[in-house]
């Protein structure tokens, strides 16, 4: 099976495929990736992944080189910043509600991406127009969701880390409110939704394993039977593998699942 390697090309950005060909690829790696705008820096995230395995839909980008020095002095930080501030500004005078979250040029500084969130759709083909007369370059301008916004700017989960999405996650995948419910969380928007002010992706984590143990577990209201007498089945606590019931005489109990018996 084919592999590729997945890069970024700028901090926090969308993960790409790349062919590597024969080139022997390292996490941090920085390399040369010629793209449909061009040649651009990347950094290698995924050294190697199965085509199949990795998710990638869209055409893959050809490795030009691992990045030599006189690439790495085309890289322009200092321009992107600019570039990203003097498009806030002419956002502003223009009365467009966008939030410019990052920028980058690729190696020539013929083209020019910038992301930015709003919240609605935003009609910037007048703004684009002053920003290509403006950096003598082609300029697209992308909005991101929520999630990449978060990604984007950075910060710090309610678990005290850095947030998933800025430091391991490659890609989002989908979360849903019935993951909360399966694990018994408390349906709290506060307590179950991230910075991005979306549910937590954290979880989907272990949502396989809270299915599994309750597939092996009577389910809440089920008729059981234990050492004391028949009783219904009042709560249960997956962690722990209890399961507690209420016999017929209205006192609750406490017994691991494997003291139970149930049709």
């Amino acid at each position: 099976m084919s592999k590729v390697a997945g890069v970024r090309f700028q901090f926090g950005g969308k993960l790409f495929y790349c062919d590597p060909g024969e080139v022997m690829l390292q996490a941090g790696d920085r390399v040369v990736v010629s793209t449909e705008h061009g040649r651009d820096l990347a950094e290698v995230v995924i050294p190697e992944s199965d085509v199949g395995g990795s998710g990638q839909t869209e055409p893959l980008f050809s490795l030009v080189r691992l990045a030599q020095q006189e690439d790495l002095d085309k890289a322009d930080p200092n321009g992107e910043n600019e570039a990203l501030y003097k498009c806030q500004e002419m956002a502003t005078r223009l009365g467009l509600s966008m939030k410019c979250l990052s920028a980058h040029y690729n190696l020539d500084h013929s083209y020019l991406v910038i992301l930015f969130g709003a919240r609605e759709r935003v009609d910037f083909r007048g703004l684009v127009r002053k920003l290509c007369r403006s950096f003598k370059s082609r300029v697209e301008l992308r909005q991101v969701g929520p999630r990449d916004k978060a990604r984007l700017l950075g910060g710090v989960g309610r678990c005290g880390y850095p947030l998933c999405c800025q430091s391991f996650l490659t890609t989002f995948t989908p979360v849903s409110i019935k993951m909360a419910k399966e694990q018994g969380l408390a349906l709290n928007p506060a307590k179950i939704t991230g910075v991005c002010g979306r549910l937590l992706c954290c979880l989907g984590y272990e949502n396989g394993q809270y299915a599994e143990m309750k597939r092996r577990m009577p389910y809440v209201g089920q008729k059981v039977s234990t050492s004391a007498g028949k009783a219904t089945v009042t709560k249960l606590d997956l962690l722990k593998d209890i399961v507690t019931v209420e016999l017929d005489d209205q006192t609750t109990r406490e017994f691991l699942t494997n003291q139970l018996s149930w049709e």
